[in-house]
């Protein structure tokens, strides 16, 4: 091969890596919008009390549930029914609570999803018409009204002897079910400045954001003050279309910091190492106590034509073994995230095993990273 033919093949290979480099990096950065919201621009939860009507018998015993035959006089008595003097028995309607989220920017007459959930001893809501509903803030404004057929995902199905569960039958969705009568006042065009609220604090990554954020705009106007915020002044030319401005900076893209961070969940054995986690060099040794416990019942009968009586007794029998196989290891300073998983794994170590030696090597000061359990 040719000088000319050395040169070229090596410009290709360093092409090729850059190439390689350049789509790991950008398969690794995210989008600003999935990191950050803009402050200001939320959803609001709502929230209501009503009644479910036209239950196949599964709804509220009355008669035992105060509050639900007390909402149903009052829903007679608005249609103009007088019930107060009568015996209510239905077991047709339901005392619930409705829950929803009013999007930013909800328009009047526009629709919303609603979540219907009992309250009372009602055993399914399948079937039923939720009663037109109220939905305040937490102003204790109305701000929607929701009615219609509640859609549940679960059944329940009893015999004399036996019953069927599946899912919960208690709870439904009705799709569009409310209608926006009240909308939060908020004005784009209003604001002075943008500000970013990282869902995961960081300064690394709010230095990050305010730096493509200024690279874009080409003008030192965007500042991190805090590892969770991020304030963006609004520049002359998007003075009166500050939504376009937002538009360009959700899609920007950024490289998220974290911090090392080892997550344990004890009652499910579940670990969740971070990529940054590092460990100093420590030896470790991983071995299993085992005890055995037998029992061998056996019967005890007196001679033949003897006085005593027939006793059934046992006889027991305790194993204790130690895995003596086991050795120290040894492992080096600044070990990555896979080499300590490799590592482990050579031991053999169940996922409870390693939730203790994770907690080991923390105590001993050579894990570089916090661990969080919960």
């Amino acid at each position: 091969m040719n000088k000319g033919n050395v040169i070229k093949t090596i410009a290709t290979i360093v092409i090729v890596l850059s190439s390689a480099l350049m789509s790991q990096e950008a398969a690794a950065a995210s989008r600003i919008k999935d990191i950050a919201d803009f402050e200001g621009i939320r959803d609001n939860q709502l929230v209501g009390y009503g009644l479910v009507v036209g239950l196949n018998g599964t709804g509220d015993n009355i008669k035992s549930i105060n509050f639900a035959k007390e909402s149903l006089i009052s829903l007679l008595d608005h249609v103009g029914i007088n019930s107060r003097d009568g015996q209510l028995k239905s077991k047709n309607i339901a005392a619930v609570m409705v829950t929803a989220n009013l999007p930013a920017f909800g328009r009047q007459g526009s629709r919303i999803d609603v979540i219907v959930s009992a309250l009372g001893d009602a055993k399914s809501l399948q079937g039923g018409t939720l009663v037109a509903t109220s939905l305040v803030g937490a102003d204790g404004e109305v701000y929607a009204v929701a009615q219609g057929q509640v859609a549940v995902g679960g059944y329940s199905a009893a015999g004399n002897n036996q019953s069927v569960v599946k899912g919960v039958p208690t709870s439904g969705r009705i799709a569009n079910g409310a209608i926006i009568e009240n909308e939060v006042n908020f004005s784009l065009n209003e604001m002075k400045n943008i500000r970013l609220a990282l869902r995961n604090p960081d300064f690394t990554t709010s230095k990050r954001v305010a730096a493509a954020i200024n690279a874009l705009l080409g003008e030192d106007i965007a500042k991190s003050i805090d590892p969770s915020t991020v304030t963006v002044g609004i520049p002359e030319a998007y003075k009166n279309d500050i939504a376009s401005l937002m538009t360009k900076i959700e899609q920007l893209q950024v490289q998220p910091d974290q911090a090392a961070k080892v997550v344990i969940d004890e009652n499910s054995g579940i670990v969740v190492i971070g990529k940054d986690v590092k460990i100093n060099k420590l030896a470790i040794a991983q071995g299993s106590l085992t005890i055995k416990i037998s029992e061998t019942p056996f019967v005890s009968q007196p001679m033949p034509f003897g006085n005593g009586e027939t006793i059934v007794d046992t006889v027991t029998d305790i194993n204790v073994s130690e895995d003596t196989e086991s050795k120290l290891n040894i492992l080096d300073t600044g070990v990555n995230l896979q080499e300590l998983v490799n590592g482990l794994n050579s031991l053999g170590v169940s996922p409870r095993d390693l939730i203790s030696i994770l907690q080991a090597v923390k105590a001993s000061g050579a894990l570089q990273a916090d661990i969080e359990v919960i």
